[in-house]
């Protein structure tokens, strides 16, 4: 019997319901099937998204912020969705049928996203000079709308889901496996970065010189072909079973403790209920967040009866342990507030930082380079930056400290720093733009003035990401529970949906307070505006929100340290295996 277990994965089971066999079951094939689904939605997403915001101002005749906008209200709702994708995968749909239904979701957008840019009845009449510009109608711009989310709908289901069903695919008590799973995350970064970057060179040419309707129905066709492969696969993943919502858990956590608010928390804290079926797995009490500790107090009709015997009812009563997990996560909250604030900037990147480019000398020889693609810069500073901390700062960091890199917190740091200077530089590179812009005249189709100027501010942010993105995943998945990952990266990916709707807000903000009628910090026509003020703004910005980082960081810190002496070893060897 025993030969047999360890033939099997223990918490697995095949396409038929019955234990999965190694042998057949799991590894890199299949992984390699569900990653071919994550090229084709990054080659859709962010192939959409650089260059969205020059469609809606060029063809669609909307003013500049509307259009950016419209580009971060879009990236933030996929990135949102990511929340239901998750929900829905944890307690009814499994990480498979999620997968297998967001990708046709997506398929179905891409399809009528190039429908929308293909019939001229969905767009305005072409402009007949500058001043004479008619902006899309209601109709046209609500199925360009349809298209978009759609498309984010299905990026929601995907993003929740693509990670943590290509880990099910090898087994964490198996140490070959669980190298090989190490590796997984690295060529899953390196795929979400090679779509990227076909997306930002490759679909954004083919989308300015062959045609939109062609490059959205090549990411539809490449999205089938992925989900036929994928399906393909279907008798060799390891399927895991569902067990349930966290937030479901947390929600019980938190009505427990309400319901109980009243009643006084006992002096001796081994009173308060702990489930003895928790005990490999059970983390100690701690003194942080005392209001939750007494949704763990028993008091009388906690349980309920079922015929000879009674079962807890967990919106009355929690355990210890599954009350420390909601702290866990509350824990997280403040460095994750405190990290929104660089998608926010990295917004800036695929919306006015495109319009900028769109204005500019853009010409090598004969060939012109299109505004959307200037992107590459940005993919191009996160895959050297990559390699530059994995080939050198790493070995070196270890021979120095003895340690394997920078913590978590410090990548985030790191992540903010490059942020706020990569804002400066874009402050000081949209000055110099402006005054070329007043010297010739800001009607001037195209500035006489290099778009390479703005390669520092797509460099020191794409440096940035390279950093906070590893560092944020790293650290909600490590600091949190076992049992909350799914959560805690849905957790991490808030943190970028918020971040595009900020960028949105105070373009808004900034409109309404700097000027009116196409006016302003923000004017229709950039070249008439002060978008230097708007970086600056966020560079202050930035900058304040650093400074309440490293206060966070100060608080959480020694609290950390505090819960590894009570836990001892047995929060230590849950760390090692959440790592």
């Amino acid at each position: 019997m025993d030969g047999k277990l360890s033939w099997t994965v223990a918490d697995a089971v095949d396409y038929k319901g019955f234990p999965a066999e190694k042998s057949k079951t799991g590894g890199w094939v299949p992984a390699a099937l569900i990653l071919g689904i994550e090229i084709c939605e990054r080659l859709s997403t962010m192939g959409i998204a650089v260059n969205l915001v020059t469609y809606l101002g060029g063809v669609m005749h909307l003013p500049s912020a509307a259009s950016a906008n419209i580009v971060t209200d879009f990236m933030g709702t996929c990135f949102l969705l990511c929340l239901l994708g998750g929900f829905l995968a944890d307690s009814f749909l499994g990480r498979y049928y999620t997968i297998l239904i967001s990708a046709s979701i997506q398929t179905l957008g891409t399809a009528a996203l190039a429908v929308s840019t293909k019939l001229p009845q969905l767009r305005p009449p072409p402009c007949d000079g500058i001043k004479d510009c008619k902006e899309a109608n209601g109709f046209q711009m609500g199925i360009l709308y349809l298209a978009l989310y759609l498309i984010a709908l299905g990026t929601g289901g995907l993003k929740s889901s693509i990670s943590g069903f290509g880990t099910d695919q090898f087994d964490e008590t198996d140490e070959k496996e669980k190298a090989k799973m190490a590796f997984f995350f690295n060529r899953f970064f390196l795929f979400i970065s090679t779509g990227t970057l076909m997306a930002v060179t490759v679909l954004v040419y083919i989308q300015d010189e062959v045609g939109r309707s062609w490059a959205y129905g090549i990411c539809s066709v490449s999205m089938l072909v992925a989900i036929s492969l994928f399906l393909s696969g279907t008798k060799r993943y390891r399927y895991k079973k569902s067990k349930g919502s966290p937030v479901v858990h947390i929600l019980q956590v938190i009505a427990a403790a309400i319901k109980k608010r009243k009643l006084e928390l006992p002096q001796n804290v081994g009173m308060l209920y702990e489930d003895s079926s928790e005990q490999g797995s059970r983390i100690e009490h701690t003194k942080q967040f005392q209001f939750l500790d007494k949704a763990a107090i028993v008091e009388q009709g906690d349980f309920e009866a079922h015929g000879a015997a009674s079962a807890l009812n967990p919106w009355k009563l929690s355990s210890v342990t599954k009350v420390e997990e909601v702290k866990m996560m509350a824990r997280l909250l403040p460095i994750w507030a405190t990290t929104i604030i660089f998608w926010t900037t990295y917004a800036q990147m695929i919306t006015f930082s495109v319009q900028q480019a769109s204005t500019m000398e853009r010409s090598i020889g004969s060939f012109q380079i299109p505004a959307g693609s200037l992107t590459v810069f940005f993919v191009a500073a996160i895959l050297i930056t990559l390699g530059v901390y994995d080939r050198i700062i790493m070995p070196l960091w270890k021979k120095w400290k003895g340690k394997q890199g920078f913590t978590n917190i410090q990548r985030m740091a790191i992540g903010l720093v490059l942020s706020i200077l990569g804002m400066a530089a874009a402050a000081i590179a949209e000055r110099k733009r402006l005054a070329v812009a007043k010297a010739v005249g800001g009607d001037t189709a195209t500035l006489p003035i290099s778009v390479f100027l703005l390669i520092p501010q797509f460099f020191l942010v794409g440096a940035g990401e390279a950093f906070i993105y590893t560092g944020q995943l790293d650290f909600f998945i490590t600091k949190s529970p076992k049992g909350m990952k799914t959560m805690s990266t849905g957790l991490f990916l808030t943190t970028l949906s918020l971040g595009f709707f900020i960028s949105s807000f105070l373009v808004s903000v900034v409109k309404r307070v700097t000027g009116t009628d196409g006016e302003g910090w923000l004017a229709d026509n950039i070249n008439y505006g002060r978008l230097d003020c708007f970086y600056g703004l966020l560079t202050i910005l930035s900058l304040i929100n650093f400074v309440a980082f490293l206060v966070c960081v100060i608080w959480y810190v020694p609290q950390k340290r505090k819960d590894q002496q009570k836990s001892g070893i047995v929060n230590g060897n849950m760390a090692e295996e959440r790592c």
